[in-house]
């Protein structure tokens, strides 16, 4: 019997994949909703996109069942200092569906990567 495709076979893989985290990550970066938080503005800048961007893209592989390692940070190391509050979680989600509407990504694929975001709240997220 024939396996379904992956998650990250049906994105496209690693080159697909990568473009839509260049755009989100652009988009992250420059919100001024997740940079009105000091903290968060202050990470933003503490790194070169282009490194979060391999990261992230890097991280999308993997959790989607691709052949690459993540080799970041936790969710939790890296989240716990900056006191992300919902109002910020809910722009963020805001940015990946906007993200998700201009590469047309098929419904059934943006909610899998949906269910995998929303599985790192709980290490995100601290407040309110």
């Amino acid at each position: 019997m024939p396996t379904s495709p992956s998650l990250y076979d049906r994105l496209g893989g690693v080159y697909a994949i990568a473009t839509v985290v260049d755009d989100f990550i652009d988009r992250v970066m420059h919100n001024p909703i997740l940079n009105a938080n000091p903290k968060v503005d202050e990470a933003h800048h503490k790194v070169p996109p282009a490194g979060f961007k391999y990261l992230v893209t890097e991280m999308v592989c993997w959790a989607s069942g691709g052949p690459q390692k993540y080799t970041g940070k936790t969710m939790h190391e890296s989240h716990d200092h900056l006191g992300i509050t919902e109002l910020e979680w809910q722009a963020f989600m805001k940015d990946l569906r906007d993200c998700f509407a201009k590469f047309k990504i098929p419904a059934q694929e943006q909610d899998e990567l949906v269910a995998i975001v929303e599985s790192t709240k709980k290490d995100i997220v601290k407040a309110g």
